[in-house]
């Protein structure tokens, strides 16, 4: 039996999956701040921090911009269970795993959900929403921003236009892109925005950023019905993080205080050089991953792929669960499995918020090149990690001057 009165001492991990990434240490000491009440004004003043970051990092004006709490899932579902009424017909656009969770969710909201699908590893065509709008009057068109099943970064600008000029909203699951590339709310027309803490923010799971316009808060204020769950209610949220403080839940006072530090965190850095980090780490990754002879999954353009989600073909012949377990228990490194169709044919490989480093970079090569050795398979020795650290000499990163440091010289050199 297990020692349940023992420390809890979890093993140190370096996570190169496709969520949760590390958290920012920033973040976590946050997190070990004392606690306060949650209509205390230091913490009211936290929250109001807390929505004008967040209107930052969405690139957005609007008033509407706050947590809600749990994961990302609820934020979803706050957001179709607030806007949609039965009855309402939503256009989902479903190209990965994310796409059939929105449908999963629309239809237990009562919805008539028209499916836009395209193959895994695509992203959905403007011209197929515009088709699908224009047989029948939509409530809301949503779509996934990010699809880490897959590595798919859907363009949105476009049918932002489209949804509007048919009279509906576009929601938008930004739940692994928000902190690591654009995510451009208001230039973009997006009217909802979903986001996930664990992703490219490198907080802990547990509060899900939405933003939302003047025209979804018309919808919420004009519905016919009750939204039908009390916990997500929007309308009750909006007037929680309000100068009203309306009292709807106690505050995970905790998880707030790492928020804030984790957007503080990206606003320090500038979301522009934010995600040109994002983008040099995941393009150092695929090139290891290249001169190891290794493939990568997907269709699209780079521009239409995520650059911090890297799909990569399981070789044949390969036990991949294996190969997942031997990072694990040799190297304490964590790479993602896949969901449906893909299961068993690809790793996901993230390099996202405070995971995306350098250092993580190259020893995730070095440990997988040793890995899939063991397992039979030919890689050039030390291709991918000499591949990636070319990518590094180009970008100015590996010109480390150790000359002043200790030793350096030789004990008792003259």
């Amino acid at each position: 039996m297990a020692d349940v009165l023992g420390d809890l001492l979890p093993s140190p991990r370096i996570l190169m999956g496709p969520g949760p990434t590390m958290a920012d240490p920033r973040v976590l000491r946050a997190m070990s701040a004392p606690l306060l009440g949650q209509f205390d004004p230091e913490f009211t003043a936290v929250m109001n921090e807390v929505m004008e970051l967040l209107r930052q990092v969405f690139q957005t004006r609007n008033e509407r911009a706050f947590p809600v709490p749990g994961t990302g899932r609820a934020g979803l579902e706050a957001a179709m269970v607030s806007l949609l009424e039965p009855g309402d017909r939503v256009v989902i656009g479903e190209c990965g795993r994310f796409g059939l969770l929105m449908i999963e969710i629309a239809e237990r909201c009562g919805a008539d959900v028209v499916p836009v699908r395209a193959e895994w590893g695509r992203i959905i065509e403007p011209d197929a929403i515009a088709k699908a709008l224009a047989s029948g009057r939509t409530r809301m068109v949503a779509m996934v921003h990010g699809e880490t099943s897959t590595g798919v970064l859907q363009p949105l600008e476009e049918i932002a236009r489209t949804a509007h000029a048919h009279g509906a909203l576009l929601m938008a699951d930004a739940v692994v892109t928000l902190g690591g590339c654009g995510v451009a709310a208001d230039r973009w027309g997006v009217d909802v925005a979903v986001a996930g803490t664990q992703k490219c923010l490198s907080c802990p799971s547990g509060l899900a950023p939405i933003t939302y316009n003047a025209r979804a808060e018309t919808v919420l204020e004009k519905r016919a019905s009750r939204i039908q769950s009390n916990y997500l209610d929007l309308l009750q949220l909006q007037r929680y993080w309000s100068p009203a403080r309306y009292n709807h839940h106690t505050a995970p006072t905790s998880m707030i205080f790492g928020l804030r530090e984790a957007l503080r965190a990206v606003v320090i850095e500038g979301l522009e050089a934010r995600f040109e980090r994002h983008r040099l780490h995941g393009a150092a990754l695929r090139a290891g991953l290249g001169a190891m002879g290794l493939s990568l999954f997907g269709h699209e353009p780079e521009e239409r792929r995520l650059p911090f989600i890297t799909p990569v073909i399981v070789p044949d012949g390969v036990d991949e669960v294996r190969v997942r377990g031997r990072l694990v228990e040799e190297f304490g490194i964590e790479i993602g499995a896949a969901f449906g169709i893909l299961q068993g044919k690809i790793w996901r490989i993230g390099t996202m918020g405070y995971s995306a480093r350098r250092q993580n970079v190259l020893l995730c090569l070095a440990a997988l090149e040793s890995v899939l050795r063991a397992e039979g398979l030919e890689t050039g020795p030390g291709a991918g990690v000499t591949a990636a650290r070319n990518c590094y000499e180009k970008a100015g990163l590996m010109n480390t001057d150790t000359s002043g440091s200790l030793g350096a010289q030789g004990i008792g050199s003259s």
